[in-house]
């Protein structure tokens, strides 16, 4: 599950709300246990979730860095191809 949250910090152009979102909702999955929790949790989960993300966002504001800030496409391209080597599509 949480293969899919992504480095959201310096990049061009920043990350958005929906990508912080996201990674809040898969990191709080995990944590859990849960992809859908029912009645009780409900409300709780998303709250989790909607406190993870708050911070997530100040975090990723906050940071400063040096380096230029990296290129959404090539670091998708890159990552496809690292992927396709560990799974022997090349």
């Amino acid at each position: 599950m949480c293969r899919n949250i992504r480095p959201l910090f310096n990049f061009e152009p920043p990350a958005t709300d929906e990508e912080v979102f996201a990674a809040a909702l898969q990191y709080v999955r995990k944590v859990s246990n849960q992809r859908k929790p029912s009645g009780k949790n409900l409300i709780t989960f998303d709250q989790a979730v909607e406190q993870i993300a708050s911070i997530t966002r100040r975090l990723v504001d906050s940071l400063e860095t040096q380096s230029p800030p990296k290129n959404r496409e090539q670091e998708a391209a890159k990552a496809r191809a690292r992927s396709a080597v560990r799974f022997g599509r090349v």
